[in-house]
């Protein structure tokens, strides 16, 4: 069975760290693109980044980029999201998603197959 958990999230002050995973089970991160969204209260979720199946592709929504990284470990069949320079709107439940495709490299949100269940990301001081 195909399994997508997240973990990592927490409290943390602006321009503080954070490391979000995405466990994968049930299938291979070499055939599946992985999305990272989020959704804050009152907002409908949106984008984050994603990484290609092949590894060899990967994107960000503007609001993250040079703040966010997002990477693989093909052994650990798990998927993550460094996320450094975190500001209060960052404030969000973040998912993870997968969507069969070796060179998909968008994750479009209507497109992915398989969420998880979240993780709550607070960035307060």
């Amino acid at each position: 069975q195909l399994q997508l958990v997240e973990s990592g999230g927490g409290l943390v002050q602006p321009g503080g760290s954070l490391r979000l995973s995405c466990a994968a089970s049930g299938f291979t991160l070499e055939l599946y693109a992985i999305g990272w969204f989020r959704q804050a209260p009152g907002k409908e979720r949106e984008g984050v980044s994603c990484i290609s199946g092949s590894g060899g592709s990967t994107n960000y929504a503007d609001s993250v980029k040079g703040r966010f990284t997002i990477s693989r470990d093909i052994a650990k069949n798990t998927v993550y999201l460094q996320m450094n320079s975190l500001k209060p709107e960052d404030t969000a439940v973040y998912y993870c998603a997968a969507v069969l495709g070796r060179y998909v490299s968008n994750c479009p949100e209507s497109r992915m197959n398989y969420w998880g269940k979240g993780t709550l990301v607070t960035v307060s001081s």
